[in-house]
């Protein structure tokens, strides 16, 4: 049960550690999964929790963002929980509005359209001030889960978090971020620094909160073509894993594994497994083999079943799983979807996933 009087001191011993053995590229005995979104609305307990609540007002309950991460556990055999969370609190922190619009997602009423709106940023943004509503619910959390599994905490990438904060919105083009990457490369370039300090510092508290492991969401790295990438996204890709270990390292924290997924961002999978991150996630649109020709044998990978596949009967479930692990191998490797669980999803199915991937895993290993 999740109780306020939790501190962060003293956390239950790890009884599961193969989801972070697996990240830091040691053997495990079978192959570690989670699902992106597994605390998602496919769930009819995650909707009957949500229904009476803002979205951002239940993400700023400790309370209710344990309730949500722990209840995909209960349900299935996964080898890791993520913090029930959105990337879009980083823009809050950041002094912006955000509020989530029935149908359309999250809505920023107030975009930044001129150069002049990044004054209207908090220049110096004190991460537990702002989001100690997350740190709160993370050091829940890793109570509740009594050792079970590893607790992941997250951030979107700055890159992401930009695009969010100039759209107004989702976008299919990202058109109105992408011309000021184009019209004002230098105030692009002041908004991703001051963005990278504030999710290095926040990242920095999931751990100190008491996060195991890493994810940063590069969401919308498929907007942008190798050359963007390279001057607008990854340079503080690999700024974070710098400064977060160093950080990590500097307040004697643990050295947590760290995950950069790059949403349909082929093109930098080279960079991607050189910039500082044990892990390296990947979407359904590449070969697992391309993809491990590409970043070598010093990462792990993590990924990659196409969401849309869990729609399959289930023992077509089990076929393709079968078939991802003989692509990817069984070692080094941390199974997922290509992206997040779609609300529509059968809880059924998703079982099926975490269950083919486990048995699977363990005849492969064994013969």
């Amino acid at each position: 049960v999740c109780c306020p009087s939790c501190s962060p001191k003293g956390f239950p011993k790890l009884k599961n550690d193969t989801f972070l053995r697996a990240a830091r590229g040691e053997d495990t005995e079978h192959t570690p999964v989670w699902c992106m979104r597994q605390a998602g609305r496919y769930l009819p307990e995650f909707r009957e929790t949500r229904a009476a609540q803002d979205f951002f007002a239940t993400c700023r309950s400790p309370k209710l963002c344990c309730e949500l991460t722990l209840q995909p556990l209960r349900r299935f055999p996964l080898d890791a929980a993520i913090i029930f969370s959105d990337i879009l609190v980083v823009p809050q922190a950041l002094g912006m509005e955000v509020v989530m619009v029935p149908g359309k997602g999250p809505t920023f009423p107030e975009p930044l359209k001129e150069v002049e709106d990044l004054l209207k940023l908090r220049q110096k943004v004190d991460v537990t001030a702002e989001l100690g509503y997350v740190f709160q619910a993370v050091t829940l959390t890793r109570h509740s889960l009594e050792g079970k599994v590893p607790l992941i905490g997250f951030s979107g990438a700055p890159w992401t978090l930009m695009s969010y904060m100039i759209e107004g919105g989702g976008s299919t083009t990202m058109a109105k971020a992408k011309s000021w990457l184009y019209r004002h490369p230098e105030a692009s370039h002041r908004l991703l620094r001051l963005l990278t300090g504030v999710v290095t510092d926040y990242l920095v508290g999931q751990v100190a909160a008491g996060a195991q492991a890493l994810q940063l969401f590069e969401s919308h790295a498929g907007h942008l073509g190798p050359e963007q990438f390279q001057e607008f996204a990854l340079p503080y890709i690999r700024d974070i894993a710098r400064d977060v270990k160093s950080k990590l390292k500097a307040e004697a924290l643990p050295l947590v594994p760290m995950i950069i997924f790059a949403k349909d961002a082929h093109y930098a999978l080279r960079d991607l497994a050189q910039a500082g991150y044990e892990v390296v996630g990947l979407d359904w649109t590449i070969q697992p083999q391309e993809a491990r020709a590409q970043v070598g044998k010093g990462v792990t990978l993590q990924g990659n079943l196409d969401p849309c596949a869990l729609y399959a009967p289930k023992e077509k479930i089990g076929e393709l799983v079968k078939k991802m692990l003989e692509s990817f191998g069984t070692q080094r490797y941390i199974a997922n979807l290509g992206h997040g669980l779609y609300p529509d999803m059968n809880p059924e199915h998703v079982g099926a996933f975490v269950e083919a991937v486990h048995a699977h895993s363990r005849h492969i290993n064994k013969h």
